[in-house]
C-alpha cells in the first residue's frame, strides 16, 4: 500500500465514521474515533455486503460500503451498551 492509497483509506474512513457518528449518535466521536470507527465499518460493510451478494464499485462505493458498516457498528455498540 502507498502512501496516497493509505490517505484515501484513512479519509474515507474519517468520512464514513463521522457521518455515521452524526447519524446514530448525533455527535462526532472525534477525528482518530471517526477513522477507527469507519474502517471498521468497511471491513463489516464489506463483509455484510458481500454475504447478501451486492458489490458497490469506486470511491463513492467504497464510501458507501464503509458508511452503512459504521452504521452497524455502531448499532450494535449501543445494543450491547444497553444491555
Amino acid at each position: 500500500m502507498n502512501l496516497t492509497s493509505l490517505l484515501l483509506f484513512l479519509i474515507i474512513g474519517g468520512i464514513a465514521g463521522w457521518a455515521a457518528s452524526e447519524m446514530m449518535r448525533g455527535r462526532g466521536l472525534g477525528l482518530l474515533g471517526n477513522i477507527v470507527v469507519g474502517i471498521i465499518g468497511a471491513v463489516l460493510g464489506g463483509w455484510v455486503l458481500g454475504a447478501l451478494g451486492i458489490a458497490f464499485g469506486g470511491l463513492i462505493g467504497s464510501l458507501l460500503t464503509a458508511f452503512l458498516g459504521a452504521v452497524l457498528l455502531l448499532f450494535l455498540v449501543g445494543l450491547i451498551k444497553r444491555a
